[in-house]
C-alpha cells in the first residue's frame, strides 16, 4: 500500500488551490486549461511514487533471488540454511540488504528461522517473496532436503522474472502502437476542434442570419464548450489508454498508471498549445 508523503499533500494543496482559482475563470476556454493543470500536478508526486516503489518491487525480486542462489551454494556444502544465512549476510543485496541483515541478526540472537523467516516477509512486503520465504519455511518445518527446496525456489523465481521480462518485450511493439494511435487520436481532435467544427458553425450562423437578419453572440462561448469538452474527452482517453497499455504489458492495471499519466500530460499539452495557437484566447 502507497504511503502518504509530504509531497503528495503538497501536490494536493496545489492542485485544490488551482481548481479554486478555475472557478472565477469558469466561462472562458482558461477553465479547462486550469483544471488540466490541477489534475497533472496533483497526481504527478502519486505518479512518481508508484513508479518508483514498481521499481523498487522489481529490484526486491531480482536481489532475492541472487539471495536464494547464493544460499542454495552455501546450504549444497552441508553448511544449515540458518547459519548460511548468517554467512552471506555481508554480501550487497540493494533494497534487500538492511532486511537480510535484520534475518541474520534475529537468527543470531536465538529466534526461531521460521518465525525470522517470516517476519523478513512481512518486512519485505513482496507477494513473489512472501511465497517463496512460506514456502521455505514449511520445507524447514518438515525437515526435508532444504537444498532442495531452495534450488526449486530459486528456480521458481528466476522463471517468473523472465516470463516476466520476454513479455513485457514481446508486447512492446503493443505499446508503442498504444502510443501512436493515441497521437493520431490526438490530432483528430484538434483537426475536428479548430477546422471541421468551426466551419459547421459558420455554415449555421449563417443560416441564423438570414432567418433572424442579426448576429450571433453565442459562438465565443460555445468555442470554449466545444474546447472544454475535447479537452476532458483527451484526458479520460490518455487514463483508460494508459491503464490498457499497463494491462497488456506488464499484466497489472497498477503498472499502466505511468503510461497514463504520460498521455495525459501529452494530451494536456498538446491541446494547451493548440487552443492558444488558433484561439489566441486563454
Amino acid at each position: 500500500m502507497m504511503r502518504i508523503r509530504i509531497s503528495h499533500i503538497i501536490g494536493l494543496f496545489i492542485g485544490l488551490t488551482i481548481v479554486g482559482i478555475a472557478f472565477f475563470f469558469l466561462d472562458t476556454m482558461a477553465f479547462p486549461i486550469l483544471i488540466g493543470a490541477a489534475i497533472i500536478i496533483t497526481s504527478l508526486p502519486f505518479v512518481v511514487s508508484m513508479v518508483n516503489n514498481n521499481r523498487i518491487a522489481n529490484e526486491k525480486e531480482e536481489m532475492f533471488l541472487e539471495f536464494a542462489r547464493n544460499l542454495v551454494e552455501s546450504v549444497k556444502t552441508g553448511t544449515p540454511v540458518s547459519k548460511s544465512i548468517v554467512n552471506v549476510r555481508n554480501k550487497e543485496y540493494g533494497v534487500l540488504s538492511k532486511h537480510i541483515e535484520k534475518l541474520s541478526n534475529q537468527i543470531t540472537l536465538g529466534i526461531p528461522l521460521s518465525a525470522a523467516l517470516m517476519i523478513f516477509a512481512k518486512d519485505v512486503d513482496n507477494r513473489t517473496i512472501t511465497r517463496a520465504i512460506t514456502l521455505i519455511g514449511q520445507a524447514e518445518k518438515a525437515g526435508g532436503d532444504i537444498g532442495e527446496i531452495l534450488e526449486s525456489v530459486a528456480g521458481a523465481v528466476n522463471t517468473a522474472d523472465r516470463l516476466k521480462k520476454e513479455r513485457k518485450a514481446a508486447i512492446s511493439t503493443l505499446v508503442i502502437q498504444g502510443y501512436i494511435i493515441f497521437i493520431v487520436f490526438i490530432a483528430i481532435i484538434i483537426v475536428m476542434q479548430f477546422k471541421i467544427l468551426p466551419m459547421l458553425t459558420g455554415i449555421a450562423d449563417v443560416g441564423q442570419l438570414g432567418e433572424l437578419g442579426g448576429g450571433v453572440s453565442g459562438e465565443a462561448i460555445n468555442a470554449s464548450e466545444i474546447a472544454s469538452a475535447f479537452l476532458y474527452l483527451l484526458l479520460i482517453q490518455g487514463f483508460f489508454t494508459g491503464l490498457t497499455i499497463g494491462q497488456l504489458s506488464e499484466g497489472d492495471f497498477k503498472a499502466g498508471i505511468k503510461h497514463s499519466f504520460v498521455l495525459m500530460l501529452l494530451a494536456f499539452v498538446t491541446s494547451t498549445v493548440t487552443s492558444l495557437l488558433f484561439s489566441g484566447v486563454v
